[in-house]
């Protein structure tokens, strides 16, 4: 009992002695934000990424679209299985501080050389040609966690699981982003294909006309072959959009996890709605809320517990090993209790002296590590307020941009009405009626694409902001 009690207090004086090595001083990296986003009137605290993807989103086909990809998108399923195997290993890390246990059963038999010493001294005192040696042994060994290493090992299996579930909420804004994108493009083209077919019936009547009077003597063939040309310019458009619209549709579908086919829509592009007054929150409420951000601050702390590993391998370890169990030379009586029990203990305290540099270099990079990981992180708050910002101004100008696209279809509707009736009196040339009809295609064409460019704008903020996951 003495003999323990001694060995109690050499541990407890080795360990007093090593515990006062200070550890690594860490300090939360906090990064810098701008009080209000630029571009915004007001620092209104609520936010439109606050907005479930199905109360932003309320059209019923984009909202069947995105179910569709949240469910059936490989990416993310990629990325739950990804979740699920780092959940695994957390499960695992809960039991770190615990001990091993192991269980072994062996059975040896030796027969030495009669002419040898070992055995002459076998046959001499036991009488006999072979020795048989049969163990059956539980095995126990345990560390203490005297510097937090294996807390910090956990820590390391929490931060990485956490990595992947804020990746998987990440991709899916991005899903949710790109088929949204896809769906407003689709809308647009076909705005566009009805325009071109608008369009080709105002250069057939064109073209029909132009025939009738070249053949009554009042224009001549050039005309003809003009409104030929425009006409034949407004068919080839529109082949180009029907093929745009089918490989629009082909995307939409692989974004869902679907074979290309085609994608059902009973609406027009006049008929989407988004919300209007859009409010982008505060830039700090941005940071915690975007997956990507998040994701790259739990990699910071997880090189922060790699540097207390790193630091922890540098100071003395305690481990305690032991085995006990039954033993026996003979194989009848193996299992003879008490006599064939046996038992032990060893505590060992290791101090590591000299290894080359190596656990000095593990830390050093190990900081350096960290070190990186708070740049990337600031790297990362950074872009995610510029993309926040950008589509805040996108959003301002495209509104601008719309209402004056607008007006000026008007402006040309009118142009072509006013050119055909001077055409029909004799008033106006061929190239007038042609340069006028061209001239209201490109800005209706333009108008739609500028309201897609608005829809996107609008989606990119939602996006930006860290809308889309929930």
């Amino acid at each position: 009992m003495k003999r323990v009690k001694n060995i109690i207090i050499a541990f407890g004086i080795a360990l007093g002695a090593v515990s006062c090595v200070p550890k690594l001083a860490y300090q939360e990296t906090k990064p810098e934000l701008p009080e209000t986003f630029k571009y915004t009137a007001t620092a209104d605290t609520a936010s439109v990424a606050n907005l479930e993807w199905k109360k932003f989103f309320s059209d019923p086909i984009l909202q069947n679209l995105i179910e569709k990809g949240i469910k059936n998108n490989y990416d993310l399923q990629i990325a739950l299985k990804q979740v699920a195997s780092s959940q695994e290993k957390l499960k695992q890390a809960k039991y770190l501080q615990y001990p091993d246990v192991g269980f072994g059963v062996s059975a040896q038999i030796s027969k030495p050389s009669k002419n040898s010493m070992n055995g002459q001294s076998l046959n001499l005192f036991l009488g006999q040609s072979h020795v048989e040696d049969y163990n059956a042994a539980f095995n126990l060994s345990w560390e203490a966690d005297i510097w937090g290493k294996i807390k910090n090992q956990q820590e390391v299996s929490k931060m990485q699981y956490l990595q992947t579930y804020e990746a998987t909420k990440a991709i899916q804004t991005q899903v949710v982003a790109a088929i949204a994108q896809g769906y407003y493009n689709l809308l647009m083209l076909d705005k566009q294909l009805q325009i071109a077919k608008s369009n080709l019936d105002l250069s057939t009547n064109t073209l029909s006309l132009t025939e009738k009077l070249w053949q009554s003597g009042d224009t001549t063939s050039l005309g003809v072959q003009q409104a030929t040309a425009q006409k034949q310019s407004t068919e080839l458009l529109i082949t180009q959009l029907e093929q745009n619209i089918a490989i629009q549709e082909n995307a939409l579908s692989i974004l869902v996890g679907e074979n290309p086919n085609k994608v059902n829509r009973t609406i027009e592009m006049s008929d989407t709605s988004l919300p209007q007054d859009i409010s982008a929150g505060l830039p700090a409420a941005m940071v915690s809320r975007r997956p990507d951000v998040r994701q790259q601050e739990l990699v910071l702390l997880e090189s922060n517990s790699l540097v207390g590993i790193a630091q922890a391998n540098m100071y003395p370890a305690l481990k305690i090993t032991a085995n006990g169990g039954v033993n026996s030379f003979k194989v009848d009586n193996w299992f003879s209790i008490p006599a064939s029990l046996f038992g032990s203990v060893l505590g060992g305290l290791t101090q590591p002296i000299f290894q080359k540099r190596q656990l000095k270099t593990d830390l050093n990079v190990a900081k350096i590590q960290r070190e990186k990981n708070v740049l990337a992180f600031r790297q990362s708050v950074l872009n995610a307020v510029g993309e926040v910002s950008d589509a805040l101004v996108s959003n301002e100008s495209l509104k601008v941009q719309e209402q004056k696209a607008s007006e000026q279809v008007t402006t040309l509707k009118n142009g072509i009405k006013s050119a055909e009736m001077l055409y029909k009196g004799g008033m106006a040339n061929y190239l007038e009626v042609i340069t006028a009809q061209g001239n209201s295609l490109q800005a209706e064409l333009n108008l739609a694409s500028v309201k897609r460019q608005r829809l996107s704008s609008i989606v990119d903020l939602y996006r930006a902001l860290g809308g889309g996951w929930k």
